[in-house]
């Protein structure tokens, strides 16, 4: 079993937030879409939460944000 690298780990979630970013900046209201940004939402707050409860520096994944505000 391959265990992730940190470089890895940083890839997986800088595409997770660009793709999240670009779903958030739709102008497309639609249920569809309201779900898909719901989803990068859960998507990344559970992410950040499980690197603060491991002690890591959430900035190092640009995750040093507001979530809510994206919503």
């Amino acid at each position: 079993m391959h265990s992730l690298t940190e470089s890895e780990l940083d890839f997986i979630v800088s595409r997770i937030l660009s793709n999240a970013n670009k779903a958030f900046q739709e102008n497309d209201n639609s249920d569809f879409e309201n779900g898909r940004r719901l989803a990068y939402y859960e998507m990344l707050d559970t992410i950040k939460n499980e690197l603060i409860l491991r002690d890591v520096d959430i900035s190092k994944y640009g995750l040093n944000i507001n979530l809510e505000e994206l919503l």
